[in-house]
């Protein structure tokens, strides 16, 4: 995930992210409207599909998912961290759910088979999972911006209420076809960020 920043690096030299305060707004609105909701949204399908053994409806959402992403970058990354993902998995916490998959499935329908796979409530995985994503975007703010890591740390709780905000709201969501973003800056930064003359991320 070091090797990613989402679209981060480009709205830092944009401007648009330059402190903290910032920061904050910039990955509420993620979480809210963007990235956050739709991972999530598809995390907590996925791991109602997997924990049932409805494998059909399993690979539906997962084939959703490597669909659902704005940009080639964003494709990328939510593909090669949900490959290498599985792949750590496999060797580490094997099970056999998880052999029914070869190649890439996208992160958040990765990480969800394998919390359901171990008996990890939704509930539980879910926050922990967005929690994540978040910190590995406001790592990639430290070192872009540049932040302090204490303005890191204050940035990730600041966030938490939207962490689990969100986590609720794709728990909620009944119908895949009602989820969608409304974050057109953020796939403005990452088509940027393509070209971006300069560049520390894969994303």
């Amino acid at each position: 995930a070091f090797s990613y920043s989402h679209g981060v690096e480009t709205a830092v030299e944009e401007g648009f992210i330059k402190d903290r305060r910032s920061l904050v707004a910039w990955l509420e609105t993620v979480l809210r409207d963007g990235t956050g909701k739709v991972d999530g949204a598809l995390f907590a399908s996925a791991w109602r599909a997997a924990a049932s053994k409805d494998w059909p409806a399993f690979d539906a959402i997962a084939e959703r998912a490597a669909a659902w992403r704005g940009t080639a970058e964003m494709a990328l990354e939510s593909r090669q961290q949900g490959g290498s993902f599985l792949s750590i998995t496999r060797t580490a916490w094997p099970h056999p759910d998880f052999e029914r998959f070869e190649g890439e499935l996208a992160l958040p329908v990765a990480v969800a088979l394998a919390a359901a796979a171990h008996g990890i409530a939704v509930e539980q995985a879910l926050p922990g999972y967005l929690h994540a994503f978040t910190a590995n975007l406001i790592s990639a703010a430290v070192r872009a911006v540049p932040l302090g890591q204490s303005d890191g740390q204050l940035a990730l709780a600041a966030l938490e209420a939207a962490v689990h905000a969100a986590a609720e709201a794709a728990i909620a969501v009944s119908d895949l076809d009602e989820v969608g973003t409304s974050t057109p800056l953020l796939d403005w930064c990452s088509l940027r960020h393509e070209t971006q003359y300069t560049r520390l991320f894969r994303s």
